[in-house]
C-alpha cells in the first residue's frame, strides 16, 4: 500500500466524494443562486453521459457540480486524475516537470501543461497578515534567475544582472512564511512599497548589504545586515542577524527551477516562485506533511479560474 493507493486518487465517484466534503464541509452549495436546502445528487450514468458529482438545485431547477468556481472548472480531465497531480506536486521538494506529470498521469503535454499551472495558481496565497506583526524577525534577500526578453544584452555584451529576472523573497522567522515576487527593476520605489505593504513595522529587518535596504531599513523597529562581500554572513555582535534562511530557500527555489523546470519565462515566473513559496509555508519543519499540504492546495482552488486565450483577444485573453 502507498498513499496513492488510497480510492479518491483511483475512483471517480470517491474522488468527487473526497473534493466535496473539503470544499462544502456544510454541505453542497448551488453554484448558481447560492442555495444549499434543496440539493439532491443526480447518479452518474455513462450511456446518458450523465457524469460524476452533478448535482440538482431545486431552487433555481439548475445543474452543478464542485468543479464550478474552481480552478478545474471546465475541464474534462478526470477528478482522480486532479488529485493525483495536486499531490505530486505539493510533495516534491523542487517541483515535478510538466513532462513527468505527462508520462505519469498519461495525458498530453499540453494538458499537463495547463494542469500544472493551475495547480500553482491554486497555491497563491491571499493571505494579508504582514510579516513580523509580533516584532519578530523577517529576512528580506533577491535573487536574479533566467533571462529577461526586455533587457537583452547588445551583441558582444556580457549578460549581468540587469538582463535577469529579479525576484525578492521575503521570510517570517516566526511563522515560517516566505512570500516572493517579481518585480521589474531593483530600485527605492519598487523595494520600499514591498516592504511597507508586506512587513509590519514593528518587525526587525534583516537584510545583505545592498545600500537600498539601509535605505529603506529606518521604516522598521530594527534593522539588521550583513556584508557578504567581506565574508559576513552570521553577525558577530548578534547571532540573529542574518539572511541563512532566506539563502536557504533560494537554494531549493534554483536547484527546481534550473533542475525540473530548466526554462521559464518572465511572464510565468509568478505562479512558479508562489510554488516554492506554498511548499515552503507549509512543510514538514512546520508539522506539515505532504498530505496535509495537497489538501491545503485543494482548499486553494476556489474562486481562482486560469483560462486558456481566447484567439480573439490576443495576448490580452489569458486570464491569470
Amino acid at each position: 500500500m502507498s498513499v496513492l493507493s488510497q480510492p479518491h486518487f483511483h475512483d471517480e465517484a470517491a474522488a468527487f466524494a473526497f473534493v466535496e466534503a473539503e470544499l462544502w464541509p456544510n454541505g453542497p452549495i448551488c453554484h448558481h443562486c447560492g442555495g444549499f436546502e434543496r440539493i439532491s445528487a443526480i447518479a452518474p450514468n455513462p450511456a446518458k453521459r450523465i457524469r460524476a458529482g452533478l448535482k440538482f438545485c431545486g431552487q433555481c431547477r439548475k445543474q452543478f457540480t464542485v468543479r464550478m468556481g474552481r480552478v478545474f472548472e471546465e475541464s474534462k480531465l478526470p477528478m482522480t486524475k486532479w488529485l493525483q497531480a495536486i499531490y505530486l506536486m505539493c510533495s516534491s521538494k523542487k517541483g515535478v516537470s510538466a513532462h513527468q506529470l505527462h508520462r505519469t498521469l498519461e495525458v498530453t503535454y499540453k494538458t499537463a501543461w495547463f494542469l500544472a499551472h493551475r495547480i500553482r495558481e491554486a497555491m497563491r496565497s491571499g493571505e494579508l497578515a504582514p510579516f513580523g506583526g509580533e516584532g519578530g524577525a523577517v529576512e528580506v534577500d533577491e535573487t536574479y534567475i533566467g533571462n529577461n526578453p526586455d533587457n537583452e544584452p547588445k551583441p558582444g555584451k556580457a549578460r549581468r544582472s540587469g538582463n535577469k529576472n529579479c525576484l525578492v523573497t521575503m521570510i517570517d522567522r516566526e511563522t515560517g512564511r516566505a512570500k516572493s515576487i517579481v518585480i521589474d527593476k531593483m530600485d527605492a520605489a519598487t523595494i520600499g512599497t514591498i516592504l511597507e505593504d508586506n512587513i509590519s513595522t514593528e518587525a526587525r529587518l534583516m537584510t545583505d548589504e545592498h545600500p537600498l535596504y539601509g535605505m529603506l531599513g529606518w521604516a522598521f523597529a530594527d534593522h539588521g545586515q550583513v556584508t557578504h562581500s567581506r565574508g559576513e554572513y552570521v553577525s558577530k555582535q548578534d547571532r540573529t542577524v542574518h539572511t541563512q534562511t532566506v539563502e536557504g530557500f533560494y537554494s531549493v527555489f534554483k536547484r527546481g527551477m534550473k533542475g525540473v523546470y530548466q526554462h521559464c519565462a518572465k511572464k510565468h515566473l509568478h505562479r512558479y516562485a508562489a510554488e516554492f513559496d506554498f511548499r515552503y509555508s507549509y512543510r514538514i519543519a512546520l508539522g506539515v506533511d505532504d498530505t496535509e499540504r495537497a489538501t491545503r492546495a485543494l482548499h486553494g482552488v476556489v474562486g481562482k479560474r486560469l483560462t486558456y486565450r481566447r484567439p480573439d483577444l490576443g495576448a490580452e485573453g489569458a486570464k491569470a
